[in-house]
């Protein structure tokens, strides 16, 4: 059983900021890449922030210059930095995980959070 705990979600007020966290936990081996994802009220999720253990990134557009992704990859933990955020921003965010659970192979599976939700209202 792999999962992953999110944390950080809530409310916040437009132009403030928010800090989401995403621990890995369970029969890890390795996490590869890990990152987040985000669905706003009836529409579909949509990427915002990819990070690899090498420190390759993929930031979605709609949120490039106000968010930073980083990882701690001893904690197989994720963070999301949002800044200047705005009620566009209001959805639920998703975390992901590439991982591996065997030391002996390469295969590797795609976890997700539960959620966690992020309102930005006033």
């Amino acid at each position: 059983q792999v999962q992953l705990v999110e944390s950080g979600g809530g409310l916040v007020q437009p132009g403030g900021s928010l800090r989401l966290s995403c621990a890995a936990q369970g029969n890890i081996y390795r996490v590869y890449a890990m990152g987040w994802y985000r669905q706003p009220p009836g529409k579909q999720r949509e990427l915002v922030a990819l990070r690899g253990r090498d420190g390759d990134t993929n930031i979605a557009d709609s949120v490039k210059g106000r968010v930073t992704i980083s990882r701690d990859n001893t904690k197989n933990t994720v963070y999301l930095q949002m800044n200047s955020l705005k009620p566009e921003d209001t959805a639920t965010y998703y975390c992901y995980g590439n991982i591996g659970t065997s030391k002996w192979t390469v295969n590797t599976e795609d976890y997700w959070g539960q959620g966690t939700l992020v309102t930005v209202s006033s």
